[in-house]
């Protein structure tokens, strides 16, 4: 006998609760029911079910052994749809969360690419900077930034690295001269990101400690990426943002970047999913797609 299809209708008579229930589910007679978990059995020289006329149950040993059946036959269906993956194209609604900016900038450009490639695949996206919850929300995807808080059952995997440059217009360094230093900076005006009331300092990477971190003098208070953006190119001080969202301008000639010879500041960015046997197609795909075209893109 085959033992995977043995394991399989011993735990379909265990959730089923009888042999009897377990044949007609399966389409198979009673005596070869029983036949299939005496195999097991006289395999592994163990009872696992005790029967009487009235009813049957485990055995202590039978339960440990349901328990890790449960879990084979989970990764063998897995592993077949796995392979019927790779004759297949992603399918059906694929529900992401991401920040704003970063979203509308970098995630919904790659995504709309693929809904374009896969006819069959839905995309129903919410740009929002509020931390939601995988399954109580039932996306399959969340996009972050930043650190992650160490949360069991959910699977992360960083698909881009931010750099952060400090940046100013030409107008305002004609004005309040360049600075050359981080130490510098103290001495101009900075536009600063607040976001749920709180002030984010700046920060520069050291070797083998924690990041320095700096807070300009400030009369411009913003939680918006782009309008702090719009307002350092007005000449209003100097911005600390992500390289991505200024490369544009500052090839321009809107903005300059400073201090070039310091390393940016790398802000992680993360694919959330929660854990499952089977990752879904529509979610492997788009989460390899994400890393391959922003891994680019962020340099």
């Amino acid at each position: 006998m085959d033992r995977l299809t043995s394991m399989a209708v011993f735990v379909k008579a265990v959730d089923l609760g009888s042999f009897a229930a377990a044949a007609d589910a399966l389409a198979l007679s009673g005596p070869m029911v029983g036949k299939h978990v005496r195999f097991l059995e006289e395999r592994l020289g163990v009872r696992l079910i005790t029967r009487t006329t009235r009813r049957q149950s485990l055995t202590d040993f039978g339960r440990a052994y349901y328990d890790r059946c449960r879990v084979v036959l989970a990764e063998a269906d897995a592993a077949d749809a796995l392979a019927a993956d790779q004759l297949s194209e992603p399918r059906g609604t694929l529900r992401v969360t991401m920040p704003v900016h970063f979203g509308r900038h970098c995630v919904m450009p790659v995504l709309l690419q693929l809904a374009q490639h896969y006819p069959a695949l839905e995309l129903d996206l919410s740009l929002n900077d509020r931390f939601v919850d995988l399954a109580e929300n039932d996306y399959d995807l969340a996009i972050r930034t930043g650190d992650l808080e160490d949360k069991g059952g959910v699977i992360a995997r960083r698909i881009a690295r931010q750099r952060m440059v400090v940046c100013a217009s030409p107008s305002y360094l004609d004005a309040h001269g360049r600075p050359q230093r981080i130490e510098d900076l103290g001495r101009h005006d900075g536009i600063i990101y607040r976001r749920s009331g709180r002030v984010r300092p700046w920060l520069f990477p050291r070797n083998d400690q924690p990041a320095m971190e700096v807070t300009p003098a400030h009369r411009l208070r913003l939680d918006d990426l782009d309008a702090i953006a719009d307002a350092a190119t007005l000449g209003m001080g100097l911005a600390w943002l992500p390289y991505w969202l200024v490369h544009e301008r500052i090839q321009a000639g809107a903005l300059v970047q400073l201090l070039p010879d310091q390393p940016g500041f790398l802000y992680d960015v993360y694919a959330l999913w929660l854990q499952t046997p089977h990752l879904p197609l529509k979610v492997r795909v788009a989460v390899d797609a994400l890393a391959a075209a922003l891994l680019n893109f962020m340099a």
